[in-house]
Formats: structure tokens, C-alpha cells, sequence
């Protein structure tokens, strides 16, 4: 029993190996500058991060929710492998466009090719964890989900000293050859859960997987929907400050560029460590419960933002920021386990992906809240008036949004008709 148990640790393991690739996305801020310098005639319209984080968001939501039933029927090991050609292709392409000063290349490159990486490598070991783990979904999910956010935190080191050294166009060649060898590592970790195929032999004989909803059942339940809107709004408010967070700082308490990417850096932990914590509370205290205090504490959070920067506290301002994004995190590596509770394991990765066409929706809600109503601010004030009031206008969106995601969050009730076995 001791080594079946041993075993499926190798999952979680294989998981984060995955998401440490998909999830230097997050880090791409970093290659921002360099593009725009090496490619000056850009148009706007045409420039980062609209041609490549903006874009692959929207891929990682589209093409979760297209291949999600792809992914239940061949299984995390191939989903994985064809995330890492994709991710890693995707990169090596850009570079090509970099090299040959291709804008097309590096929009087909970054924003679609690493878009589709970052959908299946996102959901394909999510899958598979809330099966191997059916008495602890909220901690697995949270371990391999924890990964995306760590990936963004090694990445923007990685990137910040490849550029240094190489320029742009071989950073994205060496990220390539990178990411692909240690995602197809995590690949070969992921296997089957006990059920799924005949040759999975080798789980604990407690596990059993329960058969539930398959995904076009769920799709038509006001559970999704409600799911699919609370997802939508927590990601909305977390990405909308992520998004404005170094000029914020800079805004608000004058802090230098380079410290605000420090603290941008410690933001990123803090997402990473919230995702495995609220995910692992959420196996004590509920998937509900755990939502409903991510809405009722972020409203109160983003509302108490502005009157700390109009005080100057930056300590309790920092404090605020820091656990924001604990439950911006803990909202990602919660879902799929809120999923799995409501709708049964069967077919969790591609009900899971469905859901992620929130992310693409909230990838391009978020930041145009804040950046579109604190530009109009900033642009009203009279030449070197403070900066202060800027952002209170779309902090108090954001809050309100918050406070329909709270309601939303009431209004979730177990499926009368789950269909689950014990």
C-alpha cells in the first residue's frame, strides 16, 4: 500500500513541471521593452503585450475549452507532450520572427502557438490530479496549479538575465529548447488515474473515480454558469491590478521601477504559495466557503487601497496587494476541485476547459478597467497634480464586480442530480 501511495506523488510532481513552462507567460512583461526596440515600427495595435499575452490568454481559454474532451479521450501523458511542442514551438517561432523581423511570425509564434501550449498543459494534469486524489482535490490541483504561478517567478529572472547576455531573438530560442525539455520530463510523470485506462495498475486501491456529468450536461446547469461568472470576476480583479501593478506603485508611492519590479517578483509568490493554500483549506472548510471569503475580503481589500495610498501607509498598502493575489491565485487551483465536487471526475478536464473561456474573457476585461479609467483620470489632472485619486475609480468597479461575484457565490447549490458513485 506504502508504495501504490508513494506512487501517485509522481503526479503532482510531473504537474508542476508542466505549469513551470505554460506559466513563464506571466513573466513575458519582460520581454516587452525588447521587442519594442527591436521592432520600432510596430503600430500600436500591433505591439506587446497585445500581440502576445493578451493573445495567448485568450488562446488559453479558447483552446481548453475546443480540445478539453480531446484531452479526457488521449489521456494527460500525449496532452502534455503536444502542450510542450506547442509552448515551446511557439517560443522558437518567435524567435524566427525576432531574427527575420517578422511581426507576423512573432504574433503566430507567442500569441497563438504558445496560447494553445498553455490550454492543454493547463487542464491536461489538472485532469488527472483530481482523480489520482479524490480525498484531497483541492491540495493536488493547488500543487500542480502552484506551478503556473512559480513559473512566472523563475521566468522573469531567467528572462531578465538571457536578455542581458543574448538580445531577444536567442532568449526566445534557448526559453524554447528550455521549456521543452523539462515539460516533456513532466509529461512522462503524468499516468493514468485508477479507472481511466486499463493499464492504470498501480493507484491506491481506495480511489475509485466517480462517473458524473459529461461536459455538454454541465454546460447546461446554472452551477457552470455561476462558476463560470465567479471565475470570470475574480479573475477580472486580480489580473485588472496585475496588470497596472509597477505603475501603480510608482504612481501612488513614487517607488522606483526597479522597485516596483521587486515587488512585482514578490507578488508572484504569494499567487504561487495562495494557490496550494486556499486550495488545501478548501479540502477543510468547502469549495463554497472558500470563494465566499475571497469575494467578501477582496471587496473590503479594494476598496481600503486608495485610502491607504492617500495615507501614505505603504506597508498596509503592500499588505492589501500581497493578499489580493493569495486569492487571485487560490481562485485558479480551487475551481477545478469546485468542478470535481459538483459534476463528478469523469469528464472534469473538459468541463474544466469550457470554464476557462472565463480567463480569456477576464484576460481582456481586467486590464482594460484599470489601465482605459486610470489613463482617463491621469489625463484630466492638471500638470503636476498628485496622482493619487487615480486608481479609485476602477478599484471601486473592480469592488462592486466583487460584490456580484459574492452573490453569484450564494446562489451555487449541489446537483440535485449528480451522478457519483462512492
Amino acid at each position: 500500500m506504502s508504495d501504490m501511495t508513494t506512487s501517485r506523488w509522481q503526479i503532482p510532481l510531473g504537474a508542476i513541471l508542466v505549469h513551470l513552462g505554460i506559466g513563464s507567460v506571466y513573466a513575458w512583461s519582460t520581454l516587452n521593452r525588447p521587442i519594442i526596440a527591436a521592432l520600432p515600427e510596430l503600430p500600436w495595435w500591433g505591439a506587446p503585450p497585445y500581440t502576445t499575452f493578451t493573445a495567448a490568454l485568450v488562446l488559453l481559454g479558447l483552446s481548453a475549452a475546443t480540445w478539453g474532451p480531446w484531452v479526457e479521450r488521449r489521456g494527460a501523458r500525449v496532452a502534455a507532450r503536444t502542450a510542450a511542442l506547442c509552448f515551446a514551438g511557439g517560443l522558437l517561432l518567435g524567435g524566427l520572427g525576432m531574427l527575420w523581423r517578422q511581426p507576423v511570425l512573432l504574433f503566430l509564434g507567442l500569441g497563438i502557438l504558445c496560447g494553445i501550449g498553455c490550454g492543454l498543459g493547463y487542464i491536461a494534469p489538472v485532469s488527472t490530479l483530481v482523480k489520482w486524489f479524490p480525498d484531497r482535490r483541492g491540495m493536488a490541483t493547488g500543487f500542480a496549479i502552484m506551478g503556473f504561478g512559480g513559473g512566472a517567478f523563475l521566468a522573469g529572472y531567467a528572462n531578465a538575465f538571457l536578455l542581458e547576455r543574448f538580445g531577444i531573438a536567442q532568449t526566445l530560442f534557448v526559453l524554447g529548447g528550455c521549456y521543452l525539455v523539462l515539460m516533456l520530463l513532466g509529461a512522462q510523470l503524468l499516468r493514468p488515474a485508477p479507472g481511466s485506462t486499463s493499464d492504470a495498475t498501480d493507484a491506491p486501491s481506495a480511489n475509485t473515480v466517480p462517473r458524473g456529468l459529461t461536459r455538454g450536461e454541465a454546460l447546461r446547469t446554472p452551477q457552470f454558469a455561476l462558476l463560470w461568472g465567479m471565475l470570470c470576476i475574480n479573475v477580472t480583479a486580480g489580473i485588472g491590478i496585475l496588470a497596472q501593478a509597477s505603475p501603480m506603485m510608482q504612481d501612488l508611492f513614487a517607488r522606483t521601477p526597479v522597485e516596483a519590479a521587486a515587488v512585482v517578483a514578490l507578488i508572484s509568490l504569494f499567487n504561487a504559495g495562495g494557490r496550494l493554500a486556499w486550495s488545501s483549506a478548501s479540502d477543510v472548510i468547502g469549495r463554497r466557503r472558500t470563494y465566499l471569503i475571497f469575494f467578501a475580503a477582496q471587496i473590503v481589500l479594494f476598496l481600503l487601497i486608495p485610502r491607504f495610498a492617500e495615507a501614505g501607509a505603504w506597508w498596509p498598502f503592500l499588505a492589501c496587494l500581497l493578499a489580493v493575489f493569495t486569492m487571485y491565485g487560490g481562485g485558479f487551483a480551487t475551481i477545478p476541485a469546485f468542478l470535481a465536487d459538483l459534476f463528478g471526475t469523469a469528464h472534469v478536464g473538459a468541463i474544466h476547459g469550457a470554464l476557462l473561456t472565463a480567463w480569456s474573457v477576464a484576460a481582456v476585461a481586467g486590464p482594460l478597467i484599470i489601465t482605459e479609467l486610470s489613463s482617463r483620470a491621469r489625463d484630466a489632472l492638471a500638470p503636476g497634480a498628485s496622482r493619487i485619486h487615480i486608481y479609485d475609480q476602477p478599484l471601486q468597479l473592480l469592488a462592486i464586480l466583487l460584490g456580484v461575484g459574492l452573490v453569484l457565490t450564494l446562489l451555487v447549490r449541489p446537483l440535485a442530480t449528480a451522478r457519483e458513485q462512492s
